[in-house]
């Protein structure tokens, strides 16, 4: 499973010209589920990214997390991070899973993390959504289940 974070300000997302999920500051989550993908994985995302620690301190140093700032997470399932474009310039999605197999461990992340006590807004799973963000910094992290990367 694979995730991008960005620390935003603010971040929302449509479908069909209706708001569907907006925060304020907190992190704009990008999360890709992979063929492979297990429980395992989601848990591993889930953790990740409620309890990343890339909001400055007073110092200046990223040092603080979601719950220390008070902060929320907008997750919108995103299969295209699994895209591999090795081989040619048009990408192949061979390696993210199909939508019946995405949709429970995408929801699983969610879970997660609100377990954890992090408000988290979604998309709308396998709709075709316009995301508006913030970045501030910026800062953007890369994450990977299986550390890939």
């Amino acid at each position: 499973m694979r995730a991008v974070v960005q620390r935003v300000s603010s971040a929302s997302v449509e479908v069909d010209g209706a708001a569907v999920g907006s925060i304020e500051r907190g992190f704009l989550a990008l999360i890709g589920v992979g063929r492979d993908d297990t429980e395992e994985d989601a848990a591993t995302i889930a953790s990740k990214i409620a309890g990343l620690r890339i909001f400055n301190d007073d110092a200046g140093a990223m040092n603080l997390s979601l719950a220390e700032v008070g902060g929320a997470v907008l997750a919108v399932s995103q299969f295209t991070l699994h895209g591999d474009v090795r081989k040619g310039r048009r990408p192949s999605f061979v390696d993210a899973a199909p939508g019946e197999t995405a949709q429970p461990l995408f929801e699983r992340v969610v879970a997660l993390m609100r377990r954890e006590g992090v408000k988290v807004e979604t998309g709308t799973f396998g709709a075709q959504m316009r995301v508006s963000l913030v970045n501030e910094g910026p800062v953007t992290i890369l994450l990977d289940s299986k550390k890939q990367f």
